[in-house]
C-alpha cells in the first residue's frame, strides 16, 4: 500500500507524454471520453461525454460558470523597439490590470501596440505580475473600452503546453455555448464539452443556474511550495446569480460544473459573501462541503486542480483514476476528455 502524504505537493506528481494532450477539442464536442467515477460503489465506467445524463439522477441541480474568455494577450514592442507578450491576468481597481509581461520591463516603461494601444508599467511586483495602465491617445482605458480593443487585435490566451498560436476555430472552442460575461483569461474547460443540443437537452432535465468567476492566469500556476498549505492560492473575482444562490442554499443534490464553480460554491458556504474575491484551496485536508458532483477535466501535475480533485475522492484515488485515464488513452488538459465524480 502506498504511503505517499496528500500535504505534499511531490505526490501530485505523475508522468504524461505530450502525446495525450489535447490541442484541439474532440469533434463533434460532445464526443468526447467521459470516465464516471462512483464513489458509493467504488466502480469507473468508460462513457462518452453526451451520454452524461444517464449518470445523474433527475433532481440533481447544476450550476454553471458563465464567465467569458476574453482575447487577452497582447504582442508589441518597447519604446526601444524590443518584442514584448503581454498577458492580461485581470482587472484591479482605479482602471489598473495585473499582466504578465514576456520580456524585462520596469516601471514607467511605454509598450505599444496596434490601433495606437499602449500600456504604462505602473508597479512591478515580485511574483511576476505587473500593473499597467492602457492608454489610447492619452485617455486612460476602463475594462469596457480596453475589450473593444482586445476583440480587434488581441488573441485568445490559449493554455501554454497546447504550444501553439490561436486561431478562428478556438474563437468557438475555447468559449462555452453559454458564455455571457466577458472577463476570463481561461475558459472553464468542464463546460467546453457541450454543445447546444446536448446544452438544451440537459438543461431541460436539470434544474440549473449560473453563477460567474473570471478565471485568471494564476489557474496554471503549478504549487511550488514543498507543503501544498505553503501555496499562496489566486484570487478571481465572482459573483453569483439569485437563482445560483437558492441552489446553493437548497438541500438537493449539486453538480458543479467545474473547478471554477466548485470554488466559488465552497467559498460562498465559507463566507456567504456572493460577490467578491475567491481564494479557496481544496485539498483533501479541506474537502467541499455542499457539492455533492463534480464534472471536470484531468488537469496538471502538482496543480492546484488536481488537488481539488483528490478533496472530493481523496490522494490515492485520484492517482487512480488519472492512471485509469491513460490506460484508456483519454486526452489531458484543457481539450481534452472529461471526469464526472458521483
Amino acid at each position: 500500500m502506498s504511503t505517499k502524504d496528500p500535504l505534499l505537493t511531490q505526490s501530485y506528481d505523475f508522468d504524461l507524454d505530450q502525446s495525450f494532450i489535447a490541442t484541439t477539442p474532440a469533434n463533434p464536442k460532445d464526443s468526447a471520453k467521459l470516465l464516471v467515477y462512483d464513489r458509493k460503489n467504488d466502480t469507473i465506467t468508460h462513457a462518452v461525454f453526451r451520454d452524461i445524463d444517464t449518470f445523474l439522477d433527475d433532481d440533481v441541480n447544476v450550476l454553471f460558470n458563465n464567465t467569458k474568455v476574453i482575447k487577452a494577450r497582447l504582442y508589441g514592442q518597447k519604446k526601444s523597439g524590443g518584442k514584448v507578450e503581454l498577458l492580461i491576468n485581470r482587472p484591479l481597481p482605479d482602471n489598473l490590470f495585473s499582466v504578465y509581461i514576456r520580456g524585462k520591463v520596469k516601471v514607467d516603461t511605454l509598450l505599444e501596440f496596434d490601433k495606437e494601444l499602449k500600456a504604462k508599467v505602473i508597479t512591478v511586483h515580485e511574483d511576476g505580475t505587473r500593473d499597467v495602465i492602457f492608454l489610447n491617445e492619452g485617455q486612460t482605458l476602463d475594462f469596457l473600452a480596453l475589450q473593444s480593443f482586445l476583440d480587434d487585435i488581441g488573441h485568445l490566451p490559449l493554455p501554454p503546453y497546447m504550444q501553439r498560436e490561436d486561431d478562428k476555430s478556438d474563437e468557438t472552442n475555447y468559449q462555452t455555448v453559454f458564455a455571457k460575461d466577458a472577463g476570463a483569461v481561461a475558459a472553464p474547460t468542464a463546460s467546453l464539452h457541450f454543445t447546444d443540443e446536448l446544452f438544451k437537452r440537459f438543461t431541460q432535465k436539470h434544474n440549473h443556474a449560473y453563477l460567474t468567476l473570471h478565471v485568471g492566469a494564476g489557474t496554471f500556476k503549478p504549487v511550488e511550495h514543498e507543503t501544498i498549505t505553503d501555496h499562496p492560492m489566486h484570487s478571481e473575482y465572482y459573483t453569483i446569480s439569485d437563482e445560483g444562490l437558492a441552489i446553493i442554499k437548497s438541500s438537493t443534490k449539486l453538480l458543479a460544473v467545474g473547478t471554477t464553480v466548485t470554488r466559488t460554491i465552497e467559498y460562498y458556504v465559507r463566507t456567504q459573501q456572493r460577490e467578491g474575491e475567491a481564494n479557496l484551496f481544496l485539498h483533501p485536508n479541506n474537502p467541499p462541503q455542499r457539492v455533492n458532483h463534480l464534472l471536470t477535466n484531468f488537469h496538471l501535475p502538482k496543480s492546484t486542480l488536481i488537488m481539488l480533485v483528490a478533496s472530493f475522492v481523496g490522494l490515492e484515488k485520484t492517482l487512480e483514476l488519472y492512471e485509469e485515464a491513460k490506460k484508456h488513452h483519454y486526452r489531458f488538459y484543457s481539450y481534452g476528455d472529461a471526469m464526472l465524480i458521483i
